[in-house]
């Protein structure tokens, strides 16, 4: 909080105040702290004091489990999704196309930004969902991708 250099009687002590509730304060002389007791109280700051509760990461919560498909559905076979809500503004495959990771799959106006949407894993377009200038929200299926 603050700090003091003091005198006394030709000895030179650092004083920190480390905290002051109520009339209870906080110090620190030399290395060694102390709490002492205030005539009167002292009136907080302005700023209040911010208590944090302790943050747990979601992953401690819920384990994270590896996640396989089922034995008789296609391998590499799946969904890509509307990341926001927006604007369809261009397609840029076909059914049947065959497609690489990171292909660009379409263009998406979303807070009049365009958007790349790209292919996650490799594999043939199966089924487009949407047509230029469809309105789509947060999580909607745009393309199937299957081998």
């Amino acid at each position: 909080m603050k700090k003091f250099k003091f005198t006394i009687q030709g000895n030179k002590y650092d004083v920190n105040i480390v905290n002051v509730e109520d009339n209870i304060a906080e110090i620190e002389v030399n290395g060694a702290t102390y709490k002492v007791e205030l005539d009167k109280v002292i009136s907080q700051s302005k700023t209040p004091k911010l208590i944090r509760s302790v943050a747990v990461p979601s992953t401690d919560i819920a384990p994270s489990q590896q996640k396989t498909s089922a034995p008789t559905s296609p391998k590499g076979a799946g969904f890509v999704k509307s990341p926001l809500p927006g604007v369809i503004l261009n397609i840029h495959v076909k059914e049947g196309d065959q497609i690489k990771v990171g292909a660009k799959l379409i263009t998406l106006e979303a807070m009049k930004m365009e958007n790349n949407i790209n292919a996650d894993k490799d594999g043939v377009i199966k089924a487009i969902r949407v047509k230029v200038g469809d309105s789509v929200l947060e999580g909607d299926v745009l393309v199937e991708i299957g081998e």
